[in-house]
């Protein structure tokens, strides 16, 4: 769409140089994206446009309100979003997605409905939602046996950070991957949030025949919160790994589900915070 990124002039101060200079920027863009699910208002995150669809469909795996591609019969761009361009001629935004799930899929509840913008703290936490977890997932990562090299998960910081385009230009996205074992890159995805990285990635995944993620690494470039564990198990991949730390509640949860949790990935090492059965050193 190419809204990824827009370019603004700012104003460059030099403190030790003791210089200004006036010059263009480029930024990441962020704006809103409602969800709808049957028609009905479910949630709105804000987001860098983009891997909408795929977005949308993780988001919903990731909740528990589908578990694979085919509860989805559709989803569009609603062509009511419009708002009035610059000629005065009315312009699809791009900022509403409506979901249609397949039939016999239930229609998420009332109470799940959240009107409320997602931001990077956004969740649930505490004992009851590791129990929520366990058994709203249709995946055991516990019985997935894939051993992962320390040596290969150390260079996939790098791989991914070379897929980053948008960040080499603005500095200013997250972004997740999901590698093989063997440290090959399936797919990369960038946003400002972090959680809607993941969701772009697991999307595509359940688009593309990789769901369960049997095998695969997730990687993300920031830390590991229970959120993004909790993505992790909802789409049956057994490894998170994070260039920073993880939150308590994060490595209770990999724990309690069998997920290798993998911290501060960067140059030569990493911190194995569970799932340590899974990680060879030679």
């Amino acid at each position: 769409m190419g809204r990824v990124t827009v370019r603004r002039r700012v104003t460059r101060i030099d403190v030790e140089a003791a210089t200004t200079s006036t010059g263009p920027d480029t930024i990441s863009v962020e704006e809103p994206l409602e969800l709808r699910v049957g028609g009905s208002a479910l949630t709105v995150t804000m987001r860098t446009p983009g891997h909408d669809i795929e977005l949308v469909h993780g988001f919903l795996l990731g909740e528990g309100l589908i578990r694979s591609a085919d509860d989805v019969r559709m989803a569009r761009y609603c062509e009511g979003a419009v708002v009035s361009g610059e000629t005065g001629v009315d312009e699809n935004t791009y900022n509403v997605v409506d979901v249609t799930l397949a039939e016999g899929v239930a229609l998420p509840p009332a109470s799940a409905a959240r009107s409320f913008f997602t931001n990077s703290s956004c969740g649930v936490c505490g004992k009851a939602s590791i129990e929520q977890l366990r058994t709203t997932s249709a995946h055991d990562i516990r019985s997935d046996r894939t051993e992962i090299a320390a040596k290969v998960v150390v260079e996939m910081p790098d791989t991914l950070r070379r897929h980053q385009r948008s960040f080499e230009r603005t500095g200013g996205l997250h972004a997740a991957g999901l590698f093989t074992a063997d440290g090959d890159l399936l797919v990369a995805r960038e946003d400002v949030g972090r959680h809607n990285a993941v969701d772009k990635v697991v999307g595509w995944a359940a688009l593309n025949g990789h769901l369960p993620g049997t095998g695969l690494v997730l990687m993300v470039s920031s830390r590991a919160s229970f959120e993004l564990t909790q993505k992790a198990v909802m789409a049956g991949i057994p490894c998170l790994a994070a260039v920073s730390a993880p939150s308590s509640l994060a490595v209770e949860a990999a724990e309690d589900a069998g997920l290798t949790l993998l911290g501060f990935v960067r140059g030569t090492r990493l911190n194995v915070y569970a799932g340590a059965e899974r990680v060879t050193t030679s």
